[in-house]
């Protein structure tokens, strides 16, 4: 795992215009990255187009061309990293819906609440996408934590740092978003 310390580093050196610590944080980040969305691909079914190595390097791609963003720390990467795969994820399963109809019922793990969908995990992904718009609306702390731990693979340290709120109201935030967004999908069917 990358420390805080070299990865806030090499994102001011890269904000400050040196490109070769772009490839330095690069080596930093890469293994994290990957199992994030390493752990993000494994319920999908099987031969998904979507793999692994090309959701990462989407990401970071994504990530370090983003010349609007003052980067601030390593939480804060892996946070707007969070919110990419999520993007990322939805867009495709756009593409997906729009291409092709219909398929076997899938199940999307928000660890422990499985959500059934009817039309396969592009509509679950959409769905889920949707119920997260909504909580945002409700509570934004809730759809950060979820976005940060689901699309993230953040612990709640890591969350509650970033939130600047203890690890316990994390804890409690995602029981309740994921009591919401259950409560969501369940209507969204």
């Amino acid at each position: 795992m990358a420390t805080t310390a070299d990865v806030t580093t090499l994102l001011g050196r890269y904000q400050n215009g040196d490109r070769s610590a772009g490839d330095q944080l690069w080596q930093q980040v890469y293994q994290e990255l990957r199992q994030v969305a390493h752990r993000r691909l494994l319920g999908e079914r099987a031969g998904h187009t979507l793999g692994t190595t090309a959701l990462v390097h989407e990401c970071y791609l994504r990530l370090i061309d983003q010349t609007q963003v003052e980067w601030q720390s390593r939480l804060h990467f892996f946070a707007m990293a969070s919110r990419v795969m999520r993007n990322i994820l939805v867009d495709y399963a756009r593409r997906k819906k729009a291409q092709k109809r219909g398929g076997d019922a899938h199940h999307l793990q928000l660890e422990d609440v499985s959500v059934a969908g009817q039309n396969g995990s592009a509509d679950l992904f959409l769905a889920l996408d949707r119920a997260l718009d909504q909580l945002e609306e409700v509570d934004e702390r809730l759809a950060r934590v979820v976005e940060y731990r689901f699309f993230g693979g953040m612990k709640e340290k890591e969350i509650a740092e970033l939130l600047d709120v203890s690890a316990r109201t994390i804890r409690r935030d995602w029981r309740k978003a994921k009591l919401w967004l259950a409560r969501a999908l369940k209507e969204d069917e």
